[in-house]
């Protein structure tokens, strides 16, 4: 099953890694990791149902003292000094270091991604927010994201690239705008490779957006696709080999940016930082997220089934290290507590 904006999508009918299929017929459901792996779901049941009521009992998380990290605070931190050594080079502008919390499934039988999803969308509500549930094919995502990968909607192309992040409007530094600043021109060049010369516009720079527990720079990158692909212009073959992985979890430049986070983050990032959504082919529409937010269980995990969360901080010359292991720590804690049930709705810890 599958559950984005409203709709809860059943009836499994196809599934398949070819991004073509994305433009033939039918509703499908998105899963790209960050590694490449492509995940697309047909389903025949598309209904408008809303995200699931929360049930005591029905998803029982990990211990809260229970998740560890690929990167403790020494490693994150020496890993945004060796970053700042490779802009000082001249290498990159910027580079987006992550880290994977993990925890054991006290009840791996009984866990149920969209029990989860039920409890974020109470305790952290998300504008794209959902559910995949594909176990037989090693899927079984859910995501509170706050962040647009792709919009489609016909041949119009919107991304809404997030980069600058604090408790408050008033945390947000000059080093968060031109963050924001630098990952919008990688997405307008992402989106320019594909898009129609000319038509890639900025409708919104650097708006401040207000999400449970921080604030956000967000801004608003807008294209127009060539003809029908039939007649030899793009589809989501195309936009996704131009704009994937995001620009705003990689960073500027973007091969340079993929080079260094495969050297120093030490645990594939997996759904998280990849695309998670929907798309229905018979309308021309779809909605990407960029998987951030977001959990995921891997079955396969040594030591039995493991959740996981991802979570990161986007590193300038202007970084301070510790500073940002604290960014990563803040995005992290409100989601980890409801995750473990610790999360109290009212005046509780921020995340």
């Amino acid at each position: 099953m599958a559950r984005f904006g409203g709709l809860l999508a059943t009836d499994l009918r196809d599934v398949t890694s070819d991004p073509a299929a994305l433009d033939s017929t039918g509703w499908w459901a998105v899963v790209a990791d960050f590694e490449g792996r492509l995940v697309c779901a047909r389903f025949g049941d598309v209904r408008p149902d809303p995200a699931p009521a929360v049930a005591p009992g029905r998803w029982r998380g990990p211990a809260p003292d229970a998740w560890t990290s690929s990167l403790d605070r020494a490693a994150y931190t020496a890993g945004v000094r060796r970053i700042r050594e490779h802009i000082a080079a001249g290498e990159v502008y910027q580079a987006n270091l992550c880290r994977v919390m993990s925890a054991p499934l006290p009840d791996p039988g009984a866990a149920d991604v969209d029990a989860l999803t039920a409890l974020l969308a109470h305790g952290n509500p998300a504008p794209y927010a959902g559910t995949v549930r594909l176990p037989a094919h090693g899927v079984e995502v859910a995501t509170a994201s706050p962040e647009l990968y792709l919009r489609r909607t016909g041949r119009t192309v919107t991304s809404g690239p997030i980069k600058g992040t604090g408790r408050t409007a008033e945390d947000l530094l000059e080093k968060d705008h031109a963050e924001n600043v630098m990952i919008v021109d990688l997405v307008r060049n992402d989106l320019g490779r594909v898009c129609a010369t000319g038509s890639v516009t900025v409708p919104e720079l650097c708006a401040i957006e207000a999400h449970p527990g921080l604030v956000h720079l967000v801004s608003t990158v807008r294209g127009e696709l060539p003809a029908d692909p039939r007649g030899g212009g793009a589809g989501w073959t195309e936009l996704l080999a131009a704009t994937f992985p995001p620009g705003s979890v990689t960073g500027a430049p973007k091969a340079s940016a993929l080079r260094i986070i495969e050297a120093l983050e030490t645990a594939p990032r997996g759904p998280y930082c990849g695309g998670i959504g929907w798309v229905d082919a018979d309308r021309g529409t779809g909605e990407l997220a960029v998987g951030i937010r977001t959990f995921w269980i891997d079955r396969q995990a040594t030591g039995g089934p493991a959740l996981r969360f991802g979570t990161g901080a986007g590193i300038t010359w202007g970084s301070d290290p510790e500073r940002e292991w604290a960014e990563t720590e803040l995005k992290a804690a409100r989601l980890l507590a409801i995750a473990s049930g610790t999360h109290q709705p009212l005046g509780g810890t921020p995340r």
